[in-house]
């Protein structure tokens, strides 16, 4: 099951989703504000209820955004999740005023975007430092742009990351197994990651993945599926 970030949709794991698929059972979904989803208003939770209901049970990957609704989907219904890969996915501010800044600053992006509108808003987006390690082809900027500006900025308005409560202690008496990733080029999701497999314990484990940056599933797709693929075989019941 994968869970795409801010800004992609189910169009936007290709090749990684394609090279899962040559042996596993795939399934993209489309998360609120995003691509066909239909549900442009739903916090992170309703988020991880629909879905929960459009995928059901199986091995989740999340990334940015998606891996955000899957901690989520983790908490609220473990039953569901075999394990979780989770890629560049913050668990929470634990400071207040830290998630009342990111709060601020996200509602001034979401108005941008409807003032800007898609094109010019992904221009800007994809010029952020952060995916750096793109290029035209792997940015997927054409797919992005099925996406509209009202629906994004309400997305980023309601399960942006200053509008979460911080998930660590939750986390911390999770059973769900886990794996998170992190570029070597991306230092601070690499901190975050490694913060978080320390809070969850021996049920978590951390893995660099060489030669990417934040989108190591699109910088480095192959490499990634295979994470992903030992993961999941290490955690298979049938």
């Amino acid at each position: 099951m994968l869970l795409h970030g801010f800004t992609q949709n189910t169009e936007c794991w290709r090749p990684f989703d394609i090279d899962l698929a040559a042996d596993h059972d795939v399934v993209a979904v489309d998360l609120p504000g995003h691509g066909r989803s239909g549900h442009d208003d739903a916090d992170l939770d309703t988020a991880a209820a629909l879905v929960a209901e459009a995928a059901g049970t199986g091995h989740y990957v999340g990334y940015s955004m998606g891996g955000r609704v899957l901690l989520h989907l983790a908490l609220a219904l473990p039953e569901l999740v075999t394990s979780m890969t989770v890629i560049g996915a913050h668990p929470g501010y634990l400071d207040p005023a830290e998630a009342e800044e990111r709060r601020t600053n996200d509602h001034a992006l979401a108005d941008r975007i409807v003032e800007l509108g898609t094109e010019a808003f992904l221009d800007r987006w994809l010029a952020n430092p952060l995916f750096a390690g793109l290029t035209d082809t792997t940015a997927h900027r054409t797919r992005r742009l099925l996406n509209r500006p009202e629906a994004l900025a309400s997305s980023l308005r309601h399960t942006g990351t200053g509008t979460q409560r911080p998930l660590w202690d939750e986390l911390a008496d999770s059973d769900v197994p886990t794996r998170v990733l992190a570029g070597v080029d991306d230092p601070k999701f690499t901190e975050l990651g490694r913060r978080l497999v320390e809070t969850m314990g021996e049920r978590a484990e951390f893995v660099s993945i060489d030669g990417s940056g934040h989108t190591c599933q699109l910088e480095q797709p192959t490499a990634t599926a295979a994470v992903v693929r030992s993961f999941v075989a290490d955690h298979h019941s049938g």
